[in-house]
């Protein structure tokens, strides 16, 4: 089973626990999206009805709107009762590495709305320790952003600036740019997300810190679901 299709089966196990009647968040990027187009499906059959979905990205949106989803906004509806959304690398406390596909923002917006956030994932995203595998995004603005850059990297990272294919550089729905910043296996997740938290001029990171409820596992040997212990 290819990486492909453990991601869609993932992301069809987390859209069972959604019920009639629930606001529902929408992740962004190839393992959410799974989950969108199985909730569309659902509601056209009828097995779902009466939900209101807050979307993660402009592209998440824009794939809503065209599969029917109806949608709300944090305006109108400010809790979630779940939210379905992807991760680049996952800890075994639950904390996360997200914003790979760089809507790290908004999603973190929408997580510390929900009342109940369902990572999916594959294997391979399941790690150790956060840092050991995926470089931490750090969604900065673009004014001055090389200092920014030289902070991170005096905190020990090293840094790039995320560029799309074309090699013109990636912004975000907000106009931001993003510093890709490898620091390796974190021994302090938390630590270095307050530190980041702190720096003027620094939007948002991707570390994830207790705000997942679960994280649903697709492997080759099936799927399996991890719940935090409260």
């Amino acid at each position: 089973m290819d990486a492909t299709q453990l991601k869609r089966q993932a992301a069809e196990r987390a859209v069972e626990f959604i019920e009639s009647g629930m606001i529902v968040g929408l992740g962004h990027g190839t393992t959410a999206i799974w989950a969108t187009r199985r909730l569309a499906d659902l509601i056209q059959v009828g097995q779902i009805k009466n939900i209101l979905a807050v979307p993660c990205s402009k592209e998440t949106e824009a794939e809503a709107e065209k599969l029917g989803i109806p949608l709300t906004t944090l305006e109108a509806h400010p809790h979630i009762d779940l939210t379905i959304d992807g991760a680049d690398e996952v800890a075994p406390n639950f904390d996360v590495i997200k914003g790979g596909g760089g809507a790290l923002l908004r999603e973190k917006i929408v997580a510390q709305a929900s009342k109940r956030e369902i990572i999916i994932v594959d294997d391979s995203k399941l790690s150790s320790a956060l840092g050991t595998n995926w470089a931490i995004p750090v969604e900065v603005i673009p004014f001055g952003y090389g200092s920014q850059q030289a902070f991170l990297e005096e905190l020990g990272a090293v840094v790039t600036v995320r560029k799309k294919n074309d090699g013109t550089t990636f912004y975000t729905d907000q106009g931001n740019i993003i510093l890709d910043s490898k620091f390796g296996p974190l021994a302090d997740a938390a630590g270095l997300a307050e530190q980041l938290k702190q720096r003027t001029g620094i939007v948002e990171h991707g570390l994830f810190i207790k705000l997942v409820s679960d994280v649903i596992v697709a492997a080759s040997s099936g799927t399996r679901q991890l719940h935090k212990q409260s």
